[in-house]
């Protein structure tokens, strides 16, 4: 029997036994957890940008301008947060802001130079924070947790 298997086979006895509720096997306080010990590995590694940041930044590398509110949904994050996160990375002089041609009401959103190379030079070390941060599990066990994670979200 599998690592994976003997895993199911102790969620399926778990399931059995739903009458007690203990939290560290609640799967909110388990994703907190992990949620936790990530973004503990990704200020190790890259302390000068948040996790959101980050993310801004990497999806701009990927789509190039796009709207404020569009950046944010492409980054599951609100209209609120977004706007916060894109401020802070424009002071730093990482992306630049301009009105839509057409859409004067629409803030367009894009890196400038400093902003890609500094994305560029950033990519290889969350390559690496991925890697240390699924280092518990064999590459089976990775593709099976990445599917389900992606299940939920």
């Amino acid at each position: 029997m599998s690592g994976e298997d003997n895993l199911l086979k102790l969620v399926e006895t778990e399931e059995a036994d739903d009458h007690d509720y203990l939290l560290q096997e609640q799967v909110g306080f388990i994703l907190r957890k992990a949620h936790q010990r990530h973004v503990s590995i990704f200020a190790a590694r890259i302390a000068d940008l948040t996790p959101p940041q980050f993310a801004a930044l990497a999806k701009l590398r990927d789509v190039g301008e796009t709207s404020q509110n569009q950046l944010g949904t492409l980054i599951a994050m609100d209209a609120a947060t977004v706007k916060g996160v894109i401020d802070r990375l424009k002071a730093r002089g990482l992306v630049e802001l301009s009105r839509h041609e057409v859409d004067k009401r629409r803030l367009l959103v894009n890196l400038t130079a400093e902003g890609r190379d500094a994305i560029e030079r950033l990519i290889p070390l969350a390559h690496e924070i991925t890697r240390e941060t699924l280092a518990p599990l064999s590459a089976k066990e990775i593709a099976t947790f990445t599917k389900l994670l992606a299940k939920l979200a």
